[in-house]
């Protein structure tokens, strides 16, 4: 296998240069670099090898067509959302189908409080994802990279460049801020 010419180009530069010529072929560098990563993803939630190769293509599929609709920052955390939450949908789907065969024989009050449960998280991690690209982007930086990448507060000013305040800062207004939007989609809801 020749070695990755592009190896150098850090995913912002890709994702920039796609945004700027449209070009696929720097999507596929960067998918590439994901392949495995996904892989791992989709077996962990769905527990079947081709089934997970084949939730792999519908994700690169999904992405090529989102990422010309919009713009994203972080890349791999937003690929991994799309990927979780692909895997999630598939199994709510198949699970709708097991309740509907199984429903009587099987259902007991702990299984559908399992799934009430499981669907209700999923749905706030949806929430959560909206929220999340609301923030400023100072904001989303330092929450994505203290929450998703736990990252420390000292790794996350030698990687941005802010200082030590405005990091902290940047995660507390960014917290308090994802809690207020999503207690205002709640009060949307009821």
């Amino acid at each position: 296998m020749k070695p990755d010419k592009y190896k150098h180009i850090e995913d912002n530069q890709l994702l920039k240069q796609f945004y700027a010529d449209k070009n696929n072929e720097w999507l596929g560098i960067l998918l590439q670099r994901y392949t495995l990563l996904l892989l791992g993803v989709c077996m962990k939630y769905l527990k079947n090898e081709e089934e997970a190769k084949d939730s792999v293509q519908q994700v690169f599929l999904k992405a090529i067509t989102e990422l010309h609709k919009y713009k994203v920052d972080y890349f791999k955390s937003w690929l991994y959302m799309v990927t979780k939450n692909h895997c999630l949908m598939k199994l709510r789907d198949k699970g709708k189908h097991a309740i509907e065969i199984n429903e009587q024989l099987l259902a007991t009050p702990d299984e559908t409080t399992d799934k009430k449960d499981f669907l209700a998280k999923d749905i706030v991690l949806t929430q959560m994802e909206m929220a999340l690209q609301q923030l400023s982007a100072e904001q989303q930086q330092c929450v994505t990279l203290f929450y998703l990448h736990k990252k420390s507060y000292l790794e996350i000013t030698e990687q941005t460049g802010y200082s030590l305040l405005q990091v902290k800062s940047n995660i507390q207004n960014g917290k308090r801020n994802l809690k207020l939007m999503l207690e205002r989609l709640h009060q949307h809801e009821h």
